[in-house]
């Protein structure tokens, strides 16, 4: 795995992750499609689950724009099945429990609740054109109205 971070107009380094319903994903499975790959914390949490909803309600949409959606957190294939058949996300959820990947996108980060400090993902999305370069970010997302956004930065790159 790469060390350095992947930047805005920078191909992406491939990677692999267990995935949910079994198996591995690479990035390299999607060359010729747009990626969008979205970081969040946690299965199961509210702002997590309005965030995987959002882009499950856009899917047909991204889909129609030539883009498939990856979602990545550092939960477990089996909490990831869970939550893929609870909220009926049609999109594969990546497992990176060693944080290789968050790390790559610069996504693991100290972060701090309720004056206490801990590491973790903050969450962000990345568009990733046809050829495999990373030609949008997203940092420090607010749920609210992302996927919307998202969905322009694919139909702009037509």
């Amino acid at each position: 795995m790469a060390k350095k971070q992947v930047r805005l107009g920078q191909p992406v380094p491939d990677f692999k992750l267990p995935a949910s319903g079994g198996g591995e994903v690479s990035l390299e499975d999607f060359r010729g499609r747009k990626v969008v790959i979205y970081f969040y914390p946690k299965n199961m949490t509210p702002a997590c689950t309005q965030e995987a909803c959002d882009f499950r309600d856009r899917s047909g949409q991204l889909q129609k724009e030539g883009a498939v959606v990856l979602g990545i957190s550092g939960d477990p294939v089996k909490s990831h099945d869970r939550f893929k058949e609870k909220q009926s996300l049609p999109f594969p959820l990546l497992s990176d429990e060693n944080h290789e990947v968050c790390t790559l996108f610069g996504v693991w980060q100290l972060k701090k609740l309720y004056g206490r400090e801990y590491e973790g993902i903050v969450r962000s999305t990345f568009l990733i054109d046809e050829e495999g370069t990373l030609v949008k970010e997203w940092r420090g997302v607010r749920v609210k109205g992302h996927a919307d956004q998202v969905v322009e930065a694919v139909r702009a790159l037509q």
